[in-house]
């Protein structure tokens, strides 16, 4: 697993100590940055299951202000504070330890902003609609912000159930047996 692309290209980053995460491939990972594009220069980033960073810290690299990670499992959480260190975006970021549906409940009640969430739970376990029913609930992004949930093309009836009154699919994108789904913050709710 490495940067791709920005301040910190090339770098090498630590693998997870198990397979409890499942970090995203450079194929994929890079046609998330090529479709975000300008939207991450100066971004303020939610890697809201950060695994070991490869996310977060590309976010970084291509010019994202700030980054925070939550991650529950500890010895994960440790590899990624390395790979902040590796790539020298210490300064630039937030781990927190614990999990992330608590995470979005919290930031919620105190008002935390990000312009970009990326979601990208473990598998096969109804997470990402649990996450994405949270952040319609109690937006976290402004109006244009961005949500990027990764998930198996199977789970995608999961997401198409939901009827978001914040957001707004306005991308998806297959690469094998990853799908993104790309939802905007709306101006405006629609009326109930």
């Amino acid at each position: 697993m490495r940067v791709i692309a920005g301040t910190a290209k090339g770098r090498q980053l630590k693998s997870p100590p198990s397979n409890k995460t499942r970090p995203i491939i450079d194929r994929v990972k890079t046609a998330l940055f090529d479709s975000l594009g300008d939207h991450v220069r100066g971004a303020a980033l939610l890697d809201l299951f950060g695994g070991v960073g490869g996310v977060g810290i590309e976010a970084l690299s291509r010019g994202a202000s700030q980054a925070t990670f939550i991650e529950i499992d500890g010895p994960t959480a440790e590899i990624l504070r390395e790979n902040l260190r590796i790539t020298g975006f210490t300064n630039q970021a937030e781990v927190v330890r614990g999990d992330a549906f608590a995470f979005l409940r919290t930031a919620a009640t105190h008002h935390r902003t990000f312009d970009l969430v990326y979601v990208a739970p473990p598998q096969y376990h109804q997470m990402a609609a649990h996450a994405f029913r949270q952040l319609d609930a109690a937006p976290l992004t402004p109006p244009g912000g961005l949500v990027i949930i990764q998930i198996d093309p199977h789970e995608r009836g999961d997401l198409a159930a939901l009827a978001p009154r914040h957001f707004l699919l306005t991308d998806e994108r297959k690469y094998g047996s990853t799908l993104l789904m790309f939802y905007t913050h709306r101006a405006e709710a629609p009326h109930p």
